[in-house]
């Protein structure tokens, strides 16, 4: 059990956290800060943290797990924000949903208190984020994503790892190259294809009459497309090499879709579509293998304790 949980960030994600460690009997106390006092203040209403502090230092202060629950562009600055209270014994977890980004920042600011940090990922959300959407079960069923260095202390893994499964997730490791990787393929691309298409279809002239005749289908393929602008903002520049290169081998496939439509090769287009039917039709999320791009550490071996794999769709 821990003493403290420091939430800093109470919005959909953290306060998330802090009510399913409280739920699982996992902490006895949580202090929580947000650069807007009136979110602290649901958060506490909630119950989803305890006191509501003025800094993200004065969340940290007393804690023995600290979880940073804030854009990825704000990273760095809240490590610097808190880094003279990340003592060894404090475990300190982000959530961010790019990982080589954030691994530079923690190496920049933290230096020799690196130990203390645990890069994570949960692979859960909603479409609206804020603290009132917050649930206890978020993460029950989930996979998550730790990307530990090999200067983090081990007995930190194992306890991020513990407060995760408390939780109901399962928990993967793979190194922050191979997450950025994975996640610019099955997550931060298709949220990019998603924006420019929908916006594609509002510029269009008669855009807007178009979408009273969308169907279910369109609506599926679009839901993406109403995620929170900064966020993906953030995300999108941070990991904007791999994103680049998903994107450059989606338009070589869609090149060849159109070429077969370009010149009626009727039993080309049929091929490219059976192949992705197929494919699609026999994929489950969730179901965890292990890849090419298995996570390694850095002598070349799978971290002990956790499982090598691609991860599951953000």
């Amino acid at each position: 059990m821990f003493q403290q949980l420091g939430v800093i960030g109470c919005g959909l994600i953290g306060g998330s956290f802090a009510l399913g460690l409280k739920r699982a009997g996992m902490v006895r106390r949580v202090v929580g800060y947000s650069k807007s006092p009136s979110t602290t203040e649901r958060a506490r209403r909630m119950g989803a943290i305890d006191v509501a502090a003025e800094s993200a230092l004065l969340a940290v202060a007393g804690s023995d797990i600290v979880l940073i629950a804030v854009p990825v562009s704000a990273t760095e600055a809240t490590l610097k924000a808190i880094r003279h209270l990340v003592d060894p014994d404090v475990l300190v977890m982000d959530v961010g949903s790019t990982k080589r980004d954030v691994v530079d920042a923690a190496r920049r600011v933290l230096r020799e208190r690196l130990a203390a940090f645990v890069p994570a990922h949960p692979i859960a959300g909603k479409e609206a984020a804020g603290i009132e959407h917050a649930d206890a079960a978020l993460f029950s069923g989930r996979a998550v994503i730790l990307t530990p260095l090999a200067q983090t202390a081990p007995g930190h893994v194992e306890r991020a790892s513990q407060a995760w499964n408390a939780l109901g997730a399962q928990v993967l490791r793979m190194t922050p190259e191979n997450h950025d990787a994975a996640f610019a393929a099955v997550s931060h691309l298709p949220h990019l294809l998603a924006f420019a298409y929908f916006a594609g279809i509002v510029a269009h002239p008669a855009g807007r009459d178009y979408l009273g005749l969308a169907g279910p289908g369109f609506r599926d393929f679009t839901r993406i497309a109403a995620s929170d602008p900064t966020i993906w903002r953030d995300i999108l520049i941070a990991n904007r090499e791999e994103v680049l290169r998903q994107a450059s081998r989606f338009r070589q496939t869609l090149d060849a879709f159109e070429l077969a439509i370009q010149s009626g090769n009727a039993d080309a287009l049929q091929g490219l579509i059976r192949g992705a039917s197929q494919a699609r039709a026999t994929w489950q999320m969730g179901q965890i293998a292990v890849p090419p791009i298995a996570a390694t550490d850095a002598a070349g071996g799978a971290p002990d304790g956790g499982t090598s794999a691609r991860g599951r769709r953000a």
